[in-house]
């Protein structure tokens, strides 16, 4: 029942070539900066993992983060909502050479496809898109008078995610936005990886206070003081 991981390297040792990988985030609120880095770490050290499909709100900003995931080369598509946000030059660069893939997905899809993967829902009904490029070559049916188009569930092999608090059986809290996708992708992928800002007993976090229950995640590591990619990319900075 304990699932404390000692490291962060640790932490992200078991995701292969080929993964695909949903990290949580709504811009830089609740982004697991510490896990994302530790994964080019390794990445620079092995040469693995490459060929990533990665689920994200946004494309990343800057140098850090996901943005240097994507500089780094070992994203092979992205699936997000907004893929120009403050600053997108890396994934600009690299989708414009044609060296990653995009699905575009509207961000009140792309948070219900993953809460239909956690759920076991395989597709549902939106009007949203209809009429659009993205409605192309999907189902269309109608209800009431009117068309939905059909979207299909989002899962993943992986999810990092970042929350406030976690106990070792692996029950979370978020701090305020921080919350955004990370719940979702909890549920969404056959293995949770979470960066918290403390590890507590069981029985520390009341109860009525568990957002995410410990059934949905694998394994927790502590990260004490974790950074802010905006705070990061105001300084300028580059990871490594």
């Amino acid at each position: 029942m304990d699932k404390t991981i000692p490291n962060r390297a640790e932490a992200v040792a078991g995701i292969g070539d080929g993964a695909t990988v949903m990290i949580g985030g709504f811009g830089g609120a609740g982004s697991p900066i510490e896990l994302i880095h530790a994964l080019i770490d390794r990445f620079r050290a092995t040469g693995s993992p490459r060929n990533l499909t990665v689920v994200n709100n946004n494309a990343g900003n800057g140098h850090v983060g996901l943005a240097a995931l994507i500089e780094h080369g070992m994203v092979r598509k992205l699936i997000c909502s907004f893929p120009r946000s403050a600053d997108p030059r890396v994934f600009t660069e690299k989708y414009l050479a044609g060296e990653i893939e995009l699905e575009l997905v509207p961000q009140g899809t792309l948070a219900e496809r993953i809460r239909a993967g956690g759920a076991g829902i395989p597709a549902f009904y939106t009007p949203t898109a209809y009429g659009t490029e993205l409605a192309k070559g999907k189902v269309i049916a109608e209800f009431d008078g009117h068309p939905y188009v059909q979207e299909r569930w989002l899962k993943a092999d992986f999810a990092l995610v970042k929350a406030h608090l976690g106990d070792r059986h692996g029950n979370l809290t978020y701090s305020k936005a921080a919350r955004n996708f990370n719940p979702l992708m909890c549920m969404a992928a056959a293995i949770t990886i979470v960066q918290v800002s403390r590890i507590v007993v069981p029985g520390d976090i009341d109860p009525e206070q568990v957002v995410t229950p410990g059934i949905f995640v694998q394994g927790l590591v502590e990260v004490p003081d974790p950074q802010q990619e905006e705070v990061l990319n105001r300084a300028g900075a580059h990871y490594p």
